[in-house]
């Protein structure tokens, strides 16, 4: 399989996969768009204070972390993975004329609610159906696909963004009317582009709260479950990645295209590494994730010289493509498959209350000891991660 020659692995995923790619990527782009402005917009145009962005953010990431829960378990309640999803892309796609005519940070703040109740909503439902649909000789390749695409929008949006802002004066609520485009797209694509397969006859709905239900998620799969938080406390949040930079002079204007970087070594690792684990060992795989990240912090925590910071930001990127697809597929492989949008939930929700902490306490050594610490204690969490990894349960 780990040869297999790249046009017939392509080839070989179903046709629903690579519909789903392009709806990830073109929601991305217009949230990045949006997003990418959004904390000058609101302290430029609003007037609001950096504590009110601080603020408007946690609040909105916190929403999206329940969400993702109740939408996973409703898709296995359901049976249906595709409607739920459909909401959840719709939902964010009809919250960006909201940010356009926003007059407040109370209207800014009701935005990016709805927008993150949206995301919460689709996630685990279309991870799910990509699992369902994908058969499992070619799944780490799917879910490494779906990735690639959904990062391309990541760092397309704040490029269309910035372009845009340069052509029309620094006009920001034109440039988010002109998001609405690509959000409404990746709905149409999604409801016309994706056929979710049939259910077989006699087979019922599973209530997942039911205890009997929910004890067949077994201790393999709480071990990704645990894996998954332990990797994103060694990361914490890309932001740092943005503060690192500005240490070494890069001009305040070309600090953004750190996180333009990063996302286009992550889009271009994600299916290459994807497919690598369809033949693979994945312990073998999340310990090389690790030890790149480990690369990356050292590197981060050296020097804050712009050729230094761009060599860990590579390096990061490569990071999350040798394990964001390669986490989702060993859930999809570890959960029972009328399960797997609880299985989903629940493994998002762990890894966003492991970023909230990673995030917080990275601020706080950062304040307190300073950059490097802070990028020593990420190298110290991937120790421990390497560590895990020693202990998987056979069950």
């Amino acid at each position: 399989m780990a040869d297999e020659p790249e046009n017939k692995a392509l080839s070989r995923i179903p046709r629903g996969v690579w519909v789903l790619g392009f709806v990830s990527m073109l929601m991305d782009v217009s949230s990045e768009m949006i997003h990418s402005l959004l904390p000058l917009f609101m302290v430029t145009a609003l007037g609001a204070s950096a504590l009110a962005v601080g603020l408007i953010e946690g609040l909105a990431e916190s929403t999206a972390l329940l969400v993702r829960v109740f939408s996973g378990l409703l898709s296995d309640y359901l049976g249906r993975r595709k409607w739920l999803a459909v909401f959840g892309y719709a939902l964010g796609a009809l919250t960006k004329p909201l940010f356009a005519i926003a007059t407040s940070t109370g209207m800014v703040l009701t935005a990016r609610l709805l927008d993150r109740v949206g995301k919460g909503i689709r996630g685990a439902p279309r991870d799910a159906l990509i699992a369902d649909i994908t058969p499992e000789a070619v799944r780490g390749a799917a879910f490494g696909l779906r990735q690639s695409l959904d990062t391309v929008g990541a760092f397309l949006g704040p490029l269309l963004g910035v372009g845009l802002m340069l052509l029309w004066a620094n006009d920001f609520r034109a440039v988010f009317w002109v998001a609405l485009i690509p959000g409404l797209l990746a709905v149409l694509l999604l409801v016309f582009g994706v056929r979710e397969p049939k259910r077989r006859d006699g087979e019922k709905s599973v209530n997942p709260i039911r205890r009997e239900n929910l004890t067949r998620l077994g201790a393999a799969y709480w071990w990704v479950v645990g894996i998954g938080a332990v990797f994103t406390l060694a990361r914490f949040s890309e932001a740092f990645l943005v503060l690192r930079a500005d240490q070494g002079g890069i001009p305040l204007a070309l600090v953004p295209l750190v996180m333009v970087a990063m996302n286009v070594i992550y889009a271009a690792t994600a299916y290459p590494f994807g497919k690598l684990s369809d033949g693979m060992s994945h312990i073998k795989l999340l310990a090389l994730g690790l030890l790149v990240l480990i690369a990356a912090d050292l590197v981060l925590a050296t020097d804050d010289h712009w050729t230094t910071v761009l060599l860990g930001v590579a390096l990061w990127g490569v990071h999350m493509g040798i394990t964001q697809g390669l986490l989702a597929r060993m859930v999809a492989d570890t959960a029972p498959a009328d399960l797997r949008g609880t299985a989903y939930g629940f493994f998002n929700l762990m890894s966003g209350i492991a970023m909230l902490v990673a995030s917080v306490l990275a601020g706080l050594l950062w304040d307190q000891l300073g950059a490097s610490i802070t990028f020593y204690a990420g190298a110290t969490f991937c120790i421990i991660a390497l560590l895990g990894l020693l202990w998987r349960p056979t069950a």
